[in-house]
């Protein structure tokens, strides 16, 4: 996969600004009511700060991270900053990526996250959406199957986690605050990390 890693980083960030309202609104449920408000914003920084001709896939995502750190508010920055910054250490000096390449900066971002947000899987957070995309993309890498099925198996576990996010009862975030309250109600960061992993399986598809 070579190619200028800013192409997918803009990607990404269209699909986050596009999707700013919904993710708001589902935030409105059981948040702050802000997380597509401050991923847009993050995001649109992105695009204006990360450089666009940059071969160095790592330099590029650890600029992403920082970026999203200083620029996103609440606890989605400090997250997804640690995410970027994390796949970027193990992408370093690379220009261009393998199937082992994406599953190891998956893996480094989902332990980012959970070291971050002392938070594991089931506590209807972006990990319930993280986590079986990286062992669906694992499964399928270890299958021996093509860069795009291991990407669809990836969103197509995360959609399911999304869903599962709605049958659980939050407890980090300001979600749990509201207890039982918040079942029945999908998570906003889980949300975003799904569209994260669709924009990126879109830019692949195309490239």
């Amino acid at each position: 996969m070579a190619t200028l890693v800013y192409d997918c980083i803009a990607g990404i960030a269209k699909t986050i600004i596009d999707n700013r309202d919904f993710l708001t609104d589902l935030d409105r449920e059981i948040g702050d009511a802000d997380h597509g408000v401050n991923m847009a914003r993050g995001f649109q920084a992105v695009l204006e700060k990360v450089p666009q001709d940059v071969p160095d896939i790592g330099a590029v995502l650890k600029k992403t991270g920082m970026t999203l750190l200083s620029t996103v508010g609440g606890a989605s920055g400090p997250l997804y900053g640690t995410a970027y910054m994390e796949a970027g250490k193990v992408s370093m000096g690379k220009e261009t990526l393998t199937p082992e390449d994406l599953r190891d900066m998956l893996d480094a971002a989902v332990k980012g996250v959970e070291k971050r947000g002392k938070a594991v899987q089931g506590e209807k957070t972006m990990l319930d959406a993280l986590i079986p995309a990286l062992e669906a993309y694992t499964a399928k890498l270890e299958a021996g199957a093509s860069l795009l099925e291991m990407l669809d198996a990836a969103c197509a576990a995360a959609r399911d986690g999304v869903e599962y996010t709605k049958t659980i009862r939050a407890t980090k975030g300001r979600a749990s605050y509201l207890g039982d309250r918040s079942i029945g109600h999908q998570d906003p960061g889980a949300t975003s990390a799904l569209l994260t992993l669709e924009a990126i399986r879109d830019y692949c598809r195309e490239a």
